[in-house]
């Protein structure tokens, strides 16, 4: 089994016109892709299988004027039937890859508490887990 790992831009947002949409929580709405490719902190990788797109990993780079530079992994997915076949780790490496010649030095995730695959995963890829208290709302 071939799996390629692209990174996104503006230039090549169309490889989304095939996805499987599981790799989500949402469908892809091509406006809100397009501005946040734009986004030069913004780093979208997709995994492509014959040509859909079966996983995904979505980063921000956050710059801090008193703390490290750090990559946050903001969503990972990647479709069910192609779980526990390396391809999140894949993602992650080459993710890794790009923070650091961005100038990261730390990264950092976070999931739901019962997301036990998620906790399971990111445990074996030996992140530090601390507990914290997520406040949101609406603007």
């Amino acid at each position: 089994m071939t799996i390629e790992i692209i990174q996104l831009g503006e230039s090549n947002m169309d490889i989304f016109n095939q996805y499987d949409e599981d790799i989500f929580d949402e469908k892809i709405d091509a406006g809100r892709l397009a501005a946040m490719l734009k986004e030069q902190n913004n780093i979208l990788l997709a995994a492509v299988h014959d040509g859909v797109v079966i996983g995904q990993v979505l980063a921000v780079i956050h710059r801090h004027p008193d703390k490290p530079t750090e990559l946050y992994i903001d969503d990972l997915g990647v479709s069910e039937k192609f779980q526990r076949r390396g391809i999140a780790t894949r993602l992650l490496e080459q993710m890794y890859i790009i923070g650091v010649e961005r100038g990261c030095e730390e990264v950092w995730v976070a999931t739901e508490p019962d997301n036990e695959p998620a906790i399971k995963f990111y445990d074996s890829l030996n992140l530090i887990a601390r507990k914290v208290i997520v406040f949101e709302g609406n603007l």
